[in-house]
């Protein structure tokens, strides 16, 4: 699809976007093209520049990664914000994912979709579309198997989590819970995690 751009984060006056080529960019642009923002993502050929994070969004990223963590098992790991490749037009940054342990090694920048079990997607208002309706389809066609989608509410009720798993007929998601306070499943591992913002709070 086309090269155009998206900046989700205000433009330096002094700094010169690249000009996309025909066709757009590709993942081998995302990693050699000179002072791209952090955790910018490519998707249909265009570059995605990431807003900064607010203090809910990165702390529920951190709690994820530590809870996965201490429940999973020596075979798979946990990594946060590490581009995935899904084809050569599209770079999407997870918020949180969960690998294979023998593709990883100190060198890695990146990661393919086979080398990935479960994608989670922390919901920012900026990005909510992306997350909720772009990023999903993507990875469900790349056979990505699991998909975690986290809202984070801005009044007082608690974070929610809505699992899905991959159909392999459909190559499309199926919703397999929505958890409220604590979430509790069974696959891709057993994961008991509690997701009220007492927790969020006390990182």
């Amino acid at each position: 699809m086309g090269g155009t751009m998206t900046a989700e984060s205000p433009q330096d006056a002094g700094y010169r976007w690249p000009v996309p080529p025909p066709g757009g960019w590709t993942v081998e642009d995302l990693f050699t093209l000179p002072d791209l923002p952090p955790h910018t993502e490519l998707l249909d050929g265009s570059l995605i520049f990431v807003s900064p994070q607010r203090d809910p969004h990165s702390v529920m990223i951190d709690l994820l990664v530590a809870g996965l963590r201490r429940t999973a098992p020596p075979k798979l790991r946990v990594r946060r914000e590490m581009t995935v490749v899904l084809d050569e037009g599209n770079g999407p940054v997870p918020d949180v994912i969960v690998l294979h342990a023998e593709v990883v090694s100190r060198e890695r920048t990146r990661y393919e979709a086979t080398d990935v079990v479960l994608a989670i997607e922390v919901i920012s208002p900026e990005s909510r579309r992306r997350d909720e309706q772009y990023k999903p389809r993507k990875y469900a066609a790349s056979g990505i198997p699991h998909f975690w989608l986290v809202e984070m509410p801005t009044d007082d009720t608690h974070p929610v989590v809505r699992t899905y798993e991959l159909d392999p007929v459909s190559d499309t998601y199926s919703l397999t819970g929505i958890h409220h306070k604590r979430l509790q499943v069974p696959a891709p591992f057993d994961v008991d995690l509690d997701i009220t913002w007492d927790a969020v709070d006390s990182l």
